[in-house]
């Protein structure tokens, strides 16, 4: 009975006793060593990249009879100075390798032009780019009789510096294959020249309609030659200055001097903000007290008054003297801990100095002359602090320090855009904050921006 009820014969209870006897070694095995297999890997490193950056310079001038000159071919510009020695045996010019490429006119006069063009070969990464200028010299250089009597009849007087800037008219293009495109600035050399001292982002499309934040870059290249030839990116710069035959007698033995700069940032993991051309300098006092900034034109500023009511100015733009000179809305309630923004700009000649949306404003402005923005905070009150953040001109962040900051009875800070100018267009901007204890006097917390 007991047979039939379980079905297993004794052949059949000795094989399935040999299956477990085979699992049990298995389990013994597995329990002694690890299942294990091997695949390698073997030789690797890891190579940095480069970044370096090549200009590419054609260069010509029109002088009429007097002279025609042009950069020998194949020159271009590494590391600040010319890449290797080139001539022209035709013209017989010739540039040494390891000096800087300076190019040098005599004898100017209305009517004479030049043109060049700027290409780019970034080794071996695409980056974003940058192009700053300085104008460093604008002399006189003392006056022929002719000269003075054309001087009087414009000015009255007998100017300090020259006219040569101002007669001169500039324009800077994108171009492709010697086709100008787009305009990126243009104006008289001294306009010109102070807008690239303030910076002027380059787009790798050659398109400026884009935010300067993650724009366009220029794209990079393997080798800056191909069999001799410059191994470029498409986008390239172009120059071009004329003295109009309508300048006159005003700009006899004047001469003007100025520097161009290129600089490349690699596009991976930037956004292209930072500003290479514009520094700042942090220190203690007045910003308007620096040796850049002994005359300003004139400041904006923002101070705690009486909470927005109408007996107090919290807002103004006054002059040297601090006198107001502005028109619009001068009160406004500072709330207390909490961060607003701000802005100071040139817009159609008039000066606009915005806080959180309340605005005051200065018809027909001057135009700024002193080389540097100063920015400065001050608080007089034991209990209270101020704080200017994420300053920034013209959308773009400065080399260093964006930050200043204020606490205490007597505490006066400064931040130092170095050898900006605001001119028309520019845009001073940040964030404020103002904080404290208790409910501070008139002006004991305050900031200013002097230009």
């Amino acid at each position: 009975m007991a047979d039939k009820e379980f079905g297993l014969s004794r052949r059949k209870v000795l094989v399935g006793l040999g299956a477990v006897g085979v699992a049990s070694a298995g389990a013994g095995l597995g329990m002694t060593a690890y299942f294990s297999d091997e695949e390698s890997f073997v030789g690797n490193s890891l190579t940095a990249g480069e970044l370096d950056l090549y200009v590419h310079v054609d260069y010509s001038e029109d002088q009429g009879s007097f002279a025609q000159w042009s950069t020998p071919a194949g020159t271009y510009v590494q590391g600040g100075v010319i890449g290797e020695s080139v001539s022209d045996e035709e013209t017989g010019i010739s540039l040494e390798e390891g000096e800087p490429l300076s190019i040098q006119v005599v004898d100017l006069k209305p009517g004479d032009s030049g043109e060049g063009e700027f290409c780019f070969s970034i080794v071996d990464n695409p980056a974003y780019m940058w192009m700053c200028g300085e104008l460093t010299a604008n002399d006189q250089n003392g006056t022929t009789e002719p000269e003075e009597a054309a001087l009087e009849e414009l000015f009255g007087e007998i100017p300090d510096d020259g006219q040569l800037a101002d007669a001169m008219e500039v324009t800077l293009s994108y171009c492709t294959e010697g086709e100008t495109n787009e305009e990126i600035v243009s104006g008289s050399l001294a306009e010109v020249m102070a807008a690239l001292q303030a910076g002027v982002p380059l787009y790798g499309d050659g398109n400026p309609d884009a935010p300067v934040a993650n724009r366009p870059a220029f794209e990079g290249v393997d080798t800056p030659f191909v069999e001799d030839e410059p191994n470029t990116a498409q986008t390239c710069v172009c120059f071009e200055w004329e003295v109009p035959t309508t300048v006159g007698n005003e700009i006899q033995t004047d001469s003007v001097e100025f520097d161009f700069s290129f600089y490349a940032e690699q596009e991976r993991h930037n956004d292209g903000l930072t500003n290479p051309c514009v520094v700042t300098r942090e220190g203690e006092g007045w910003g308007k007290a620096e040796e850049e900034l002994e005359e300003p034109s004139w400041h904006a500023r923002g101070i705690y008054g009486d909470g927005g009511g109408a007996a107090n100015r919290e807002l103004d733009i006054r002059d040297p003297d601090d006198l107001p000179i502005h028109s619009g809305d001068e009160n406004y309630a500072w709330q207390n801990g909490q961060a607003v923004p701000f802005s100071l700009t040139i817009d159609g000649g008039d000066a606009k100095w915005n806080v959180d949306g309340t605005e005051v404003l200065v018809d027909d402005a001057p135009l700024p002359v002193a080389d540097g923005i100063g920015v400065t905070v001050k608080t007089r009150d034991a209990d209270a602090s101020i704080t200017v953040e994420d300053v920034m001109l013209n959308g773009s962040s400065p080399t260093g320090a964006d930050s200043v900051s204020a606490s205490g009875s007597a505490t006066t800070n400064y931040l130092m855009i170095e050898g900006a100018t605001l001119q028309e267009g520019d845009v001073v901007s940040g964030m404020v904050t103002m904080s404290w204890n208790a409910t501070p006097g008139r002006e004991d917390i305050g900031f200013r921006v002097d230009v």
